[in-house]
């Protein structure tokens, strides 16, 4: 697919009259198309060849450019609307596509007129933290792919340089990000600097090394170089950078800051009180269930004896490579289960590869979605954190999360359907409610199906069910500093500092009390909820939205007289291509 930022957004009419208007499909891929054209990075995730041996310019000048890329959108997309005689007047695929455009554009606009832009440090999702992921997802089956691995890792140093005068310039404006996602930062930066390797070798260096001899000497002072300039990077980090932030920043980032970055994970403006109130019943619920099923795993046990049992003497797996092959078949099956049954899989969708993550990350699991046409096949990746012993009661329904039915289905379906959508709706026009709520619905389902009998599997599912629960009690309590609800609202037999306000430090302590996940991954899920406000509530309100769409299907067809048809739905919600909370129950309702 080109790249050229020339691509016309209109079509010759017959007969050589003028030119037919841009749908907004069109307008939506021309988007991308141009934003391709801004940041090869983007390019490479989305698996096109654009100037693969290049970086973004992560500078203020090179968002400014993006940022014209948006508003020049915006006003492609209002002309189209008003030729077409308003939104109404699109028909259903275009119309979704339509909105879509809007709300993602305007919710990013949203974010640079704040100048979120230049406080855009995070222990993930970052800048940062995309000049190192997008080396694995780059081909490198031949020499040839390695002499553009090492024209790009030539390029990594000036990158992280414009990325640096980006924040620089937020510091000087006092634009800054917490304490903790500099200092976590810091932290991930010496790993990638030989802290994380068993042999203390650099990551650069490290990934340089895989290349063939004829690219040697090319590829390892690339590395080198790599490597100097995130060595820059954390030398700035630390000495100029971190005592401003120490001095004038703080973590909780306040209503409006919130407001804004929910907005952007969510595609909705949520009422986040309903949310927080919300969340407290759902914590409730879920705290009386893991409690009845911490008798099964362990009789007479409470749910932290059982966890800690299944920690030690609960099935695991000992070694790195003998986990991912686990977790490989795991996939495996739940693809050959699930395929006809349940759903209707594409040849291409069925593959899917499990993935240990380099260190110097956060410390959960994620998923990397395939390239365009399938040019790069859909990945899990799991983060050893040093461990080579992996329990794995918590490890089966956070594949069926990562891997199928969770993201990898979706989002290979989603490549499926570029063609008949947008690339747009299907690639960086993307929810994280939308995305994450169903990864969570994907778990509930296979709960449902009978796939989580084992006391120990259902047990570690609900415990991740609890985990979103938490993340919504305090993601929105922390950043907005809510009060806690006195104990008769808390709904559980041991009540959390009733009456009291949420900081930080109390939202380290809840998480600890109400999770069977080890120390260092809850201090990870912390500092991560702390810079990225908004992200971590967009699990449990998505599965809502999910479910209640479902919920809502099922009743208008037993109305009808009709079967629901479960497989038949989930093939058509998954086909849809991306929705924000504003629009997907009713859009899932009407399936």
């Amino acid at each position: 697919m080109p790249s050229d930022a020339a691509v016309p957004t209109t079509a010759p009419g017959p007969g050589g009259a003028s030119p037919a208007p841009a749908t907004p499909r069109e307008i939506a891929d021309r988007y991308v198309r141009r934003l391709v054209a801004i940041n090869p990075v983007l390019a490479t995730s989305l698996g096109l060849p654009d100037r693969a041996d290049e970086m973004p310019d992560f500078s203020p000048d090179g968002l400014a450019a993006e940022a014209a890329v948006r508003r020049e959108t915006l006003a492609e997309l209002d002309a189209a609307e008003a030729a077409a005689g308003g939104l109404a007047a699109l028909d259903a695929t275009e119309r979704r596509c339509a909105r879509l455009l809007r709300e993602r554009l305007t919710a990013s606009q949203a974010l640079e007129e704040a100048g979120e832009q230049y406080r855009s440090l995070s222990t993930l999702f970052s800048p940062l933290h995309s000049t190192r992921q997008v080396f694995m997802l780059m081909p490198t089956a031949t020499d040839d792919d390695w002499a553009t691995v090492a024209r790009r890792l030539g390029a990594v140093r000036g990158a992280l340089a414009s990325y640096r005068a980006t924040l620089d310039l937020g510091r000087e404006r006092g634009l800054l990000v917490g304490p903790a996602q500099v200092d976590t930062v810091l932290d991930q930066l010496g790993q990638w600097l030989g802290g994380g390797a068993p042999d203390g070798v650099p990551f650069f260096a490290g990934f340089a090394a895989k290349g063939p001899d004829v690219h040697r000497t090319a590829l390892d002072t690339a590395a080198a170089d790599a490597d100097a300039g995130v060595t820059e990077f954390r030398d700035w980090l630390r000495d100029t950078y971190a005592p401003a932030a120490h001095a004038d920043g703080r973590d909780p980032v306040g209503r409006e800051r919130y407001r804004r970055a929910a907005r952007y994970w969510t595609g909705s403006d949520l009422d986040l009180d309903e949310a927080y109130r919300w969340a407290w019943g759902e914590y409730a619920r879920l705290d009386a269930e893991m409690r009845a099923e911490a008798g099964r795993v362990l009789p007479g046990a409470t749910v932290r004896e059982a966890m800690t049992w299944l920690d030690t003497d609960g099935p695991a797996i000992e070694g790195v490579e003998e986990v991912r092959q686990h977790l490989q078949g795991l996939m495996d099956t739940a693809i050959a289960d699930l395929d006809g049954t349940h759903f209707d899989l594409a040849e291409e969708v069925r593959r899917v590869e499990a993935m240990i993550a380099p260190p110097g990350g956060a410390a959960a699991p994620y998923y990397t979605r395939p390239g365009i046409g399938f040019s790069r096949p859909g990945r899990t990746w799991l983060p050893t954190m040093g461990e080579t012993r992996f329990s794995l009661w918590q490890l089966v329904s956070t594949w069926y999360h990562e891997g199928v039915p969770g993201h990898h289905l979706q989002l290979a379906q989603w490549v499926l359907v570029a063609p008949q959508l947008s690339l747009y709706q299907t690639s960086i026009g993307s929810v994280g409610a939308n995305v994450e709520g169903w990864a969570l619905y994907a778990e509930r389902l296979m709960d449902e199906l009978g796939y989580l009998t084992d006391p120990g599997a259902r047990l570690g599912y609900l415990d991740a069910q609890q985990m979103r629960a938490v993340r919504v009690i305090i993601d929105i309590g922390m950043h907005l500093e809510l009060e806690i609800p006195a104990a008769a609202d808390q709904g559980v037999p041991v009540p959390f500092r009733p009456g009291e306000r949420w900081t930080p430090a109390y939202g380290r302590e809840f998480f600890g009390l109400n999770s069977g996940r080890p120390g260092d991954f809850l201090d990870s899920e912390l500092v991560r909820y702390l810079g990225m406000p908004g992200q971590a509530i967009s699990y449990k309100l998505g599965e809502r939205a999910w479910l209640e769409g479902r919920a809502q299907a099922r009743a208008a067809h037993e109305a009808r007289g009709e079967t629901f048809d479960a497989k038949a739905w989930h093939m058509a919600a998954l086909s849809q291509g991306s929705l924000g909370l504003d629009d997907l129950v009713a859009e899932l309702a009407a399936l």
